[in-house]
């Protein structure tokens, strides 16, 4: 696995128009069919909002994800918190084209299990497209442990996706 170290993404780091925003766009939206497009504003209220928003070397990878108590409006969110009381949601997980096979996010999914595992939680759950779908996406997923716990259509129907989670003790 790659040895670049895991940092935080600090709130105040991703101010519109700063370096590290910039790259945090610029990866995300480079990818957007898979994760979804953000402007500078939405970035920075997911970075506040986030249980976890940690990345990789100079923004290889990056991972935002939320618990239960976040003020978050995504549907896919909220299909689980209408089912659980508690829980911790991936809502994007990335790695840049130039960086990949490193296992970096691989090594960003086993430290959220382990900080989500410390907060008290026992649940990581994520969605994963089907329409249009995401083959990759699905075998790192099924090799972490996730298991499908229900599917749904959304943005009018332009879109199916499989919701899965991983439990832990």
């Amino acid at each position: 696995m790659g040895d670049q170290p895991i940092r935080s993404i600090d709130p105040d780091e991703i101010l519109p128009g700063s370096s590290l925003s910039d790259k945090l766009l610029a990866l995300n939206n480079a990818h957007a069919q898979e994760l979804s497009w953000l402007g500078p504003a939405r970035l920075e209220h997911l970075v506040r909002e986030a249980f976890y928003a940690r990345g990789i070397g100079d923004l290889d990878a990056f991972l935002i994800a939320f618990d239960q108590d976040a003020k978050y409006d995504s549907p896919n969110f909220l299909w689980f918190r209408d089912r659980y009381p508690r829980f911790v949601y991936v809502d994007r997980i990335v790695t840049a084209a130039s960086a990949r096979g490193r296992g970096y996010a691989q090594r960003l999914y086993f430290d959220l299990f382990e900080r989500a595992a410390r907060a008290g939680h026992a649940r990581v759950v994520c969605e994963i497209n089907l329409s249009p779908p995401n083959p990759g996406s699905d075998a790192f997923h099924a090799a972490l442990g996730f298991a499908e716990v229900g599917s749904a259509k959304i943005h009018g129907g332009a879109k199916t996706v499989r919701y899965l989670a991983r439990t832990f003790c």
